[in-house]
């Protein structure tokens, strides 16, 4: 074979080798712009979070509506206490919770218990500047709840509110006073001061919460 012939052949090579470079080339590249795509538009929606369902008791004037009210990002002012229930989806960052407050008026407490099937867990809000004869009446509802068979397995979140108010009782007083520990022993609560005054403090009571509303899922998933 002639020089020539063999320079042609070898010139022929190299072309086929760098047409194959370059196919190799744009492929990865089509690759690359496909994942960039996916990854940047195609992402889908987010997943969704968890939901729960509470209810939230407490006396008339333990301020109940108020906070959840602001919890909802809704004005606090002229809000009127709950007659009968209502419910609002109060939005956190890895939850939704389903809240049905009941109305805490002498005559409503007595259906509470109509209200408490499906609930995943419990809030209980207190005044903790009230009268010694509504704090006691507060003492009996939460022991009732505590012990009542369809609320007692919930995570509880026990809210001591108005502690912005002069005559407002320390969370270890209420501690105290509620008997919470001999009594709660072996229950998921929680005891929180919190006021109007200081949201990031009470967003905080109800992320502990949701730990324990997560916590008793998965507890139950193992079983």
């Amino acid at each position: 074979m002639s020089d020539l012939r063999i320079t042609e052949a070898f010139l022929y090579m190299d072309y086929l080798r760098m047409s194959e470079c370059i196919q190799i080339s744009f492929a990865v590249c089509r690759i690359g712009i496909h994942t960039c795509f996916r990854a940047l538009c195609c992402k889908g929606p987010p997943p969704a979070r968890p939901e729960y369902d509470l209810v939230c008791i407490g006396l008339t004037g333990s301020g109940k509506t108020s906070l959840l009210s602001k919890l909802c990002s809704e004005s606090a002012e002229n809000v009127v206490s709950t007659t009968g229930f209502s419910i609002k989806a109060v939005p956190f960052q890895n939850a939704i919770l389903n809240v049905k407050e009941l109305g805490g008026a002498d005559n409503i407490r007595k259906y509470w218990s109509r209200y408490y099937q499906g609930s995943q867990g419990v809030i209980f809000v207190l005044d903790s500047a009230s009268s010694e004869d509504d704090l006691e009446t507060a003492r009996n509802e939460l022991h009732s709840a505590l012990q009542h068979p369809q609320l007692c397995t919930l995570p509880f979140l026990i809210l001591a509110n108005h502690q912005d108010k002069p005559a407002a009782r320390s969370v270890q007083e209420v501690k105290k006073y509620f008997e919470l520990e001999p009594l709660a022993r072996g229950k998921r609560w929680i005891l929180q001061p919190c006021s109007l005054d200081d949201m990031e403090a009470l967003k905080d009571s109800f992320s502990q919460l949701i730990n324990l509303l997560e916590e008793k899922d998965h507890e139950a998933v193992r079983m």
